[in-house]
């Protein structure tokens, strides 16, 4: 039986070849870079292809990654911007109230402390300082909030909601808060 797209969880992307023997270069989602390589075979989203780590080593930014059957670099170029997933049932339960994997906010709606609605998650994201989550209003552009326990006290799972306090002066003077939806 095939996994529905929303029970596959992304876990790495295959880049550009690396060398003549079928080597690729990947960029792992997670706070592991060699994750991945933990939970058995990779699949694509729609399932059509699997694919099995027979090795992986750390360079830099990426994973320098062996399939297997992958053998030479024309098969290692055809793979570039293919996306892995594992299936969600292969995740390990998190250990504590806050602990979360992204795609559990994916799409949970994000009050304010009046219960007032600033949007729905729409990607945790960093850029280098720090995870934020990025909310998609009603309208207009999505906005960052950092993803600290001061701005986001309560993440309720259970519930489906985010509760968020921007900090004082988020808001520019004069600029309204997102509009509810």
């Amino acid at each position: 039986m095939a996994s529905k797209p929303e029970d596959l969880i992304l876990m790495a992307q295959i880049g550009a070849a690396h060398g003549i023997r079928g080597e690729v270069r990947v960029k792992p989602y997670g706070d592991d870079p060699l994750s991945f390589t933990d939970y058995g075979r990779l699949v694509t989203v729609d399932g059509s292809r699997k694919f099995k780590v027979t090795r992986a080593r750390v360079q830099k930014t990426v994973v320098v990654t062996k399939f297997e059957g992958i053998n030479d670099r024309n098969a290692a170029e055809a793979l570039n911007g293919t996306k892995l997933y594992i299936t969600r049932d292969k995740l390990p339960e998190t250990e504590d109230e806050d602990e979360f994997y992204h795609t559990d906010l994916i799409g949970l709606p994000v009050y304010g402390e009046s219960g007032d609605r600033h949007g729905r998650v729409v990607a945790v994201v960093n850029f280098g300082a720090g995870d934020l989550l990025e909310v998609a209003p009603a309208t207009g552009s999505t906005i960052y909030f950092p993803f600290t326990k001061e701005v986001v006290p309560v993440i309720n799972l259970e519930e489906g909601t985010v509760t968020v306090i921007p900090p004082i002066g988020f808001f520019e003077a004069g600029e309204k808060e997102p509009d509810s939806e």
